[in-house]
């Protein structure tokens, strides 16, 4: 098997998902297979959207000389649906048929694919065979041995390798399913080709003990970077998000420092905490206390150890906890690592929204009086410069005087923050429906739309604080736009957005600056609407009828309650 991962050598092994499923593979002697993995290199030529090899050399695993499309199975990540369209650079780099139906079992690779960017995975239900919904420990092995039995020993196979393949639970299989698509966008129906393929697919959620430990750890590094993941989902459940999708589970803390230590003995003098809920984890100072540990015997030594940690809820930060970062010494964040030039001494909080009401429709917790505090706190730690803050716009049920608003809120909490070089980062999402929450159905704004709430919000915060301070001290962050139009269609479409995707990039528009015109016209060469993608969802079947288990009665009260607000003065 060969995982292809479309970044450089020293982010690609931060795709944990992949790399943990990668060496899961490699440690098992019952998994008949071996894992490899193949990455965008550095002499890879582009060429419009397409990748290519120099010289005409076939696109090579790291570990061996064999061409990737001479693997039995190959493994694609998707983590955001704006970047579908990858599926088919990749496949391409390797010379693989991109649709399942002109690859052929035993000669071509089984292409199969997982991750949050297939949420809603029709769009890509004629290019993958096999769609991994959750966690998938129990279900890669199950397929690796299907598919083993079913190269060595094809005589004793009753049925076809997909359909053997979707009775595996987690695994989607989108050619064993048929489709009736309505005009313009949507489905009237899918149901099972064959009587003994499941009418739905629930994703695969295992207890800590089930999980390999690299689902926690990065199993390689480099020695410029490792990390932990210490929790697997969030205690909360809100309306809009996926985190509280999977149930909530923590590493063991043994797990973690002996990976540390590890870290200690290799001299890796970054470490990476992946977890936007780390402040849930119930031995978050203990850990932190050991990475101190470490960081100050490096110091010792004449090294530097930095620590990086995603978002923290407000309501869940103490002065024990800002006190256990700020002792670590250098600390940040990995957005402003990879983003940003910016100092570090940073707290990310995502108050989400500046109108409590809407904070709460949403189903968040965080208030803006726990937001209070949690600044509160960070200015008596007298380490903490910069907050960066997250917030969604473009919701249903927000009001203009709604997003202006986050500009208060920034200046609000500079202010609170009280420092002379305090700086704050405002990071805009655009309201984004996904698939598997209780907001799935809620209609979207147009994102260029959403692209001059950025220009609004900036321009009332320059008259709130001044041009100079603002220019010192603030800094408002947009979403891309033309990610987010793809987003639009890939995030609830139906199986014919993959061929405009498809269409798109054969034709050499460039992706990463598509423009809504372009998307628009080749979306009606395939009779689809954009339009029907941006509104409310009411149709009884949707697109990803087959993995969608979001309560409908849940669904319609969350709804309501967030139309309500639309409509009352």
């Amino acid at each position: 098997m060969v995982f292809i991962l479309p970044f450089g050598h020293a982010f690609s092994l931060m795709c944990n998902g992949p790399m943990g499923l990668y060496d899961l593979i490699n440690r098992s002697v019952d998994i008949p297979a071996v894992a490899e993995r193949a990455l965008q290199y550095a002499c890879l030529v582009r060429d419009g959207n397409r990748l290519t090899v120099p010289s005409r050399e076939p696109y090579r695993s790291i570990e061996s000389t064999t061409p990737v499309a001479d693997a039995d199975i190959i493994g694609l990540s998707l983590i955001n649906s704006g970047d579908l369209h990858s599926v088919f650079r990749l496949l391409d780099l390797a010379g693989i048929p991109r649709r399942t139906a002109d690859r052929t079992p035993g000669v071509h690779p089984l292409v199969v694919g997982g991750n949050s960017g297939l949420a809603d995975p029709e769009p890509m239900a004629d290019y993958l065979d096999v769609i991994f919904l959750g966690e998938a420990e129990r279900s890669l092995p199950a397929l690796v041995r299907t598919v083993h039995a079913h190269h060595t020993e094809p005589h004793r196979a009753p049925t076809s390798l997909h359909e053997q393949l979707a009775r595996i639970p987690g695994l989607y299989v989108p050619s064993m399913y048929e489709c009736h698509l309505r005009p313009g966008a949507g489905v009237s129906n899918v149901r099972p080709k064959t009587p003994t393929v499941p009418d739905a697919v629930h994703a695969q959620y295992l207890t800590v003990d089930d999980l390999h430990p690299a689902h926690f750890t990065y199993p390689i590094t480099d020695r410029s970077a490792a990390g932990i993941h210490p929790v697997l989902g969030c205690r909360h459940s809100c309306g809009f998000c996926n985190l509280g999708v999977p149930p909530f589970r923590q590493a063991p803390l043994d797990l973690l420092t002996g990976y540390i230590d590890r870290l200690e003995e290799l001299g890796v003098p970054k470490i990476i905490i992946s977890a936007p809920t780390f402040t849930q984890y119930r031995h978050r100072e203990q850990l932190l206390e050991y990475i101190h540990a470490y960081a100050q015997r490096a110091a010792a030594q004449g090294q530097k150890v930095t620590t990086i940690i995603g978002s923290v809820r407000a309501d869940e930060l103490s002065t024990h906890y800002l006190d256990a970062v700020t002792e670590l010494g250098d600390f940040g964040h990995l957005f402003t690592e990879l983003n940003l030039t910016q100092a570090r001494g940073i707290i990310t909080i995502a108050p989400e929204w500046a109108a409590p009401d809407l904070v709460a429709l949403y189903g968040k917790t965080q208030s803006r009086e726990r937001v209070d505090k949690a600044i509160d706190l960070c200015r008596a730690s007298r380490h903490i410069n910069t907050i960066m803050l997250y917030f969604i716009v473009g919701a249903p049920g927000e009001r203009p005087e709604d997003r202006l608003a986050i500009a208060d809120y920034a200046r609000d909490v500079r202010e609170r923050l009280g420092r002379p070089d305090g700086s704050v980062i405002v990071k805009l999402h655009q309201f984004m429906p996904k698939p598997g929450t209780l907001s799935q159905r809620l209609r979207m704004a147009d994102p260029d739309i959403v692209a001059t709430y950025t220009d609004q919000i900036s321009t009332r915060l320059r008259k709130l604080v001044g041009e100079d301070t603002y220019a010192a001290s603030y800094r408002v962050v947009p979403g891309d736009a033309s990610r987010m139009h793809l987003e639009v269609v890939c995030s609830r479409g139906d199986r014919r957005v993959g061929k405009v995707l498809e269409d798109l990039f054969d034709s050499d528009h460039d992706l990463r600056t598509l423009t809504k015109a372009q998307l628009v016209e080749a979306m009606a060469r395939r009779g689809l609407d954009y339009d029907q993608h941006l509104r409310h969802m009411d149709d009884p079947v949707l697109p990803w009828h087959i993995t969608n288990h979001v309560h409908p009665a849940a669904e319609k009260q969350f709804t309501d309650r967030i139309l309500a607000r639309e409509t009352t003065p």
